[in-house]
């Protein structure tokens, strides 16, 4: 394989078509087509972007050789699988899979797809998001919305199968609607989607934190908790398996759930969910939802350092919030993390930021004196 960074014209080439995509999306595309629209418009308008142009196959092309930086020091094999950087996209954006071709010629390490449900699911009432720039956040109320995880997954298959050099992932919950019952009924739903993804996706992402549903996070309780594994682990799947986890949990709250996933057939943990906590910030009570982005940022990596100290050889980390440039990206990883997802920046910042991150990282690690990524994870834990 060729790597950008060794090769000077395409470098050269790289570093200032980033510049230019850099330039573009925050004096233009941002304030004239995405920030004049409310945020759900916006969204919407970016899904059907993403349908569009991966239909192009010359605009993808012209994409990929833009700003897919590629490098050795980047390259990752975590829970088995190969990543040709640590970058993910998280769960929550790209519900019913229709961005992986943008995302994959763009150069993300990886995808994670929904969070998609046994059933097909409305959602919550909109507004869905709200801006809050000044936080670098967005208010999240989505509450699931998605096709269902038995026209999703498949979709997310497809996806994997054709891509370049992407892995796909798919994150699963349980159904958000009115139909919902007791805690069988929702080990029930989980199953039932477990069974469509299983050898069919890189990874699997079992959701149990999403706060914006009618029955809470009733598998954040260890006794639920290890009710629903139990019969996950009952499923065959060749693939690993991560669990998203809540961010409002006191430390021994989150040991009490990471004992219990110790004890299953999980792999690795994404840490963590939104941020319920407003304390000292100046929002709008009506706003209903929880804070990505920004205020994630601290509490995120204060949760990954320790369970790196106390389960780093156990699970995997997928660090999440917050990360908008190279060294924050870098913190997550010297703090424990193997992966790192993001959503927030994506949108605050453009395409062009996955490049951004993976050029920077590259740069940190290097002054450093690492050969690899992986030799960072955790050195400051």
């Amino acid at each position: 394989m060729s790597y950008v960074s060794e090769q000077p014209l395409h470098d050269a080439v790289n570093k200032a078509t980033t510049d230019l995509f850099t330039f573009g999306y925050k004096h233009i595309v941002k304030p004239f087509f995405v920030f004049n629209h409310t945020p759900d418009v916006a969204h919407d308008q970016m899904i059907e972007f993403c349908r569009v142009t991966r239909n192009i196959p010359p605009l993808m092309w012209l994409l990929r050789e833009m700003l897919d930086y590629t490098d050795p020091i980047l390259e990752t094999d975590v829970m088995g699988v190969h990543f040709d950087n640590p970058f993910g996209l998280s769960a929550g954006l790209d519900k019913n899979c229709d961005m992986p071709v943008l995302l994959d010629n763009a150069g993300f390490g990886f995808e994670t797809v929904g969070s998609t449900t046994a059933r097909p699911c409305a959602g919550n009432p909109k507004p869905w998001f709200h801006r809050l720039p000044e936080y670098d956040s967005m208010i999240v109320h989505v509450g699931l919305a998605n096709d269902g995880s038995e026209r999703v997954i498949p979709r997310a298959e497809r996806a994997w199968d054709k891509a370049k050099s992407m892995q796909v992932s798919v994150s699963i919950a349980r159904t958000n609607d009115n139909l919902c019952g007791d805690i069988d009924e929702g080990i029930e739903d989980y199953c039932t989607s477990m069974r469509r993804a299983a050898g069919h996706t890189a990874m699997i992402e079992i959701n149990i934190s999403c706060p914006n549903t009618y029955v809470g996070e009733p598998f954040g309780e260890p006794e639920n908790l290890d009710r629903l594994f139990t019969s996950l682990d009952k499923i065959d799947r060749p693939q690993p398996v991560l669990v998203k986890m809540p961010l409002n949990k006191t430390w021994p709250e989150f040991r009490e759930l990471l004992d219990v996933l110790a004890e299953h057939n999980v792999q690795g943990v994404s840490i963590a969910n939104l941020q319920k906590d407003r304390s000292g910030m100046e929002i709008p009570a009506m706003w209903k939802g929880g804070l990505s982005g920004g205020p994630t940022y601290r509490a995120s990596n204060a949760m990954i350092r320790q369970a790196y100290r106390e389960y780093g050889d156990r699970f995997a980390i997928a660090g999440i919030g917050g990360v908008f440039t190279p060294k924050q990206a870098y913190e997550k990883i010297r703090a424990g993390s193997s992966l790192v997802m993001f959503i927030s920046s994506l949108m605050y910042r453009g395409p062009q930021q996955i490049t951004v991150l993976k050029r920077g990282l590259a740069e940190l690690l290097r002054r450093d004196g690492f050969e690899h990524v992986s030799e960072a994870v955790g050195v400051d834990a």
